[in-house]
């Protein structure tokens, strides 16, 4: 497989059509080379729109790359800022974010996914990521606030405990909801006791694991 030219078509039959056009996600993603964070198995698809497993469990995934893309794109990273990402995985998202942010701190809940993210991050260079394996659920808040925090995986509703941890000015990007339809949620702190939400794009994913599902159960 000619890897370059795979890159090159997952961008622009990809991710370009899914309204990704800024030229600094569009350059990372040409640089990074995302087949170094798919495991052995999958090298073949690490370039194909789709979900990659990552371990025995269903919702171990590596999301697809175009999600991957728009949600870079819409947490808009600076150089100056601190991130928090739960759900490490294969750490290609991680990878991405430390090309964008002063620092990385990813909490990955399986200790194997956790491990080959950090050795994955350091092959590729990328020196201000920290891995930590950690329930991820209530983020981390001893090493807040966060300018921008990520939920690489979906949930029924995001914690209280994390919107607590992002900085005045600070973003998090979250799938939230339930199969069939789930969306993009984005919600950004403007204030000490003030959040504003968008929801701009549909987009289901695997549950990050140990957030909790509330009742369904109704009188």
């Amino acid at each position: 497989m000619d890897m370059n030219q795979a890159r090159f078509n997952m961008i622009e039959q990809q991710i370009r059509p899914w309204e990704v056009l800024d030229p600094n996600v569009l350059s990372l993603l040409s640089t990074v080379r995302r087949e170094d964070f798919v495991p052995m198995a999958h090298k073949a698809l690490a370039f194909v729109d789709m979900e990659i497993p990552l371990g025995a469990a269903p919702n171990q995934v590596m999301l697809a790359p175009r999600v991957q893309a728009r949600l870079l794109q819409d947490l808009g990273v600076h150089p100056t800022d601190k991130v928090l990402e739960i759900g490490t995985g294969s750490g290609f998202m991680a990878a991405l974010l430390g090309h964008q942010a002063h620092s990385v701190l990813s909490l990955e809940l399986d200790a194997g996914l956790a491990a080959q993210a950090q050795a994955n991050l350091h092959k590729a260079g990328v020196h201000n990521v920290t891995v930590r394996q950690a329930d991820g659920s209530q983020g981390a808040p001893a090493d807040g606030p966060f300018d921008v925090i990520l939920l690489s995986g979906s949930v029924a509703e995001v914690p209280d405990a994390l919107l607590q941890q992002l900085s005045i000015g600070g973003r998090l990007a979250a799938i939230v909801g339930d199969e069939p339809m789930m969306r993009v949620t984005l919600i950004t702190r403007s204030g000490e006791n003030s959040w504003t939400t968008t929801e701009p794009w549909d987009c289901n994913a695997p549950r990050l694991s140990a957030f909790p599902e509330p009742s369904r159960f109704k009188f």
